[in-house]
């Protein structure tokens, strides 16, 4: 009976590729953001709409005496940051996932980057710099 022997691979052995930990940083950061967000959000839904009057009350002069206060403007500018990371996070694996050519995945990340920068950049801004004095 003749011995059944596997063919030697065709192409030659390549080194084995280094891996960085950036994606297991990725996937715990997505895991511990994800329970930030559930106790920022719901926080947020449960002050904004149900104390109170619920959304009656809220107004310029609601808005101005909560971010007079340090840790309301800590609470929103966490909740704008963890949710842009978040999900631009979510949508790199996504545009990861589904996009075929390398062309279109490079610039579906940069139109993804370029935004996630430009709305904290905004929203931060806004966060900091706001007057509760406007005059017209």
């Amino acid at each position: 009976m003749s011995e059944l022997t596997l063919a030697k691979p065709r192409s030659p052995r390549r080194p084995a590729a280094r891996r960085s930990n950036g994606e297991l940083y990725g996937w715990l950061f997505m895991r511990i953001s994800g329970l930030a967000l559930i106790v920022l959000v719901l926080g947020h839904l449960f002050i904004m709409n149900l104390l109170d009057g619920g959304v009656h009350r809220i107004n310029f002069g609601f808005v101005a005496g909560r971010w007079a206060s340090p840790f309301w403007q800590f609470w929103d500018l966490s909740m704008l940051w963890l949710a842009q990371i978040h999900g631009g996070n979510g949508l790199r694996t996504v545009i990861n996932d589904y996009a075929r050519k390398d062309a279109t995945r490079f610039w579906l990340k940069v139109l993804l980057y370029v935004s996630i920068v430009l709305v904290i950049s905004l929203g931060s801004y806004v966060i900091f710099t706001f007057d509760p004095n406007i005059t017209n």
